[in-house]
């Protein structure tokens, strides 16, 4: 398994590189998140073989079954969260990346202050309008972020989103999330959380500092 996903890091960072060379980027600005959801702690260690250091896991209950086991890593919370499980989130992950909600800021916000630790946080955006999709409504993030400066112990890392499945829509979308991360940088944070493995390139080309990839480094997803 780790020589599969040597081969699958390596094809993965030249797309890297070749998308960084056509924006005129550096590759040290790109984080690469390895998605491991549904996959089990094995495949994780193989991963660690291979070189990756960041994890994201999709749902509390693979987080916190997997981030104990690779507590050196750094292990990303990239899916929607409800508020009854986010001191977990506290807990394990070290960046959260879909945060939609002053209820659920203040409620991360309480155990981050328990836990005495400040909580980096991506603050998802619905770009696509897409009814099936969580996040914000672009005209909500001024606002909403306002609200946010309140709580002291989450710090805005950037914003996030999930592009739509449409590949003709897909860079625009990149664009507007870029567009208005520029609007509210003070307030939103630099980072801009977006692309996964059918559109990473295209997202590094639009700005993007995170790419969440799963399929791309571990092949089909294994169903647990």
């Amino acid at each position: 398994m780790t020589n599969q996903i040597i081969d699958r890091l390596y094809r993965v960072r030249e797309a890297i590189s070749s998308a960084c060379r056509r924006a005129g980027r550096s590759e040290a600005e790109i984080k690469l998140i390895a998605v491991t959801k549904t996959w089990p702690p094995e495949v994780v260690r193989a991963a660690l073989e291979a070189g990756l250091t960041d994890f994201g896991e999709n749902k509390v209950q693979e987080l916190v079954a997997k981030a104990p086991l690779f507590s050196s890593q750094n292990w990303h919370m990239i899916g929607h969260l409800q508020r009854n499980k986010a001191r977990q989130v506290i807990t394990h992950a070290k960046e959260f990346h879909a945060l939609d909600s002053i209820r659920l800021a203040r409620a991360l916000n309480q155990y981050a202050e328990e836990a005495g630790k400040v909580l980096s946080c991506f603050i998802q955006v619905n770009v696509s309008a897409e009814e099936s999709k969580f996040g914000l409504l672009p005209d909500d993030v001024g606002d909403f972020l306002a609200k946010l400066d309140e709580y002291s112990f989450i710090h805005p890392a950037g914003l996030m989103t999930l592009a739509s499945p449409d590949s003709r829509k897909v860079r625009e979308e990149f664009r507007l999330l870029r567009s208005i991360r520029s609007k509210y940088v003070d307030l939103a944070g630099p980072g801009l959380s977006m692309g996964m493995s059918g559109d990473y390139e295209v997202a590094i080309e639009e700005g993007a500092t995170h790419i969440r990839v799963g399929s791309a480094l571990f092949g089909p997803r294994s169903y647990l």
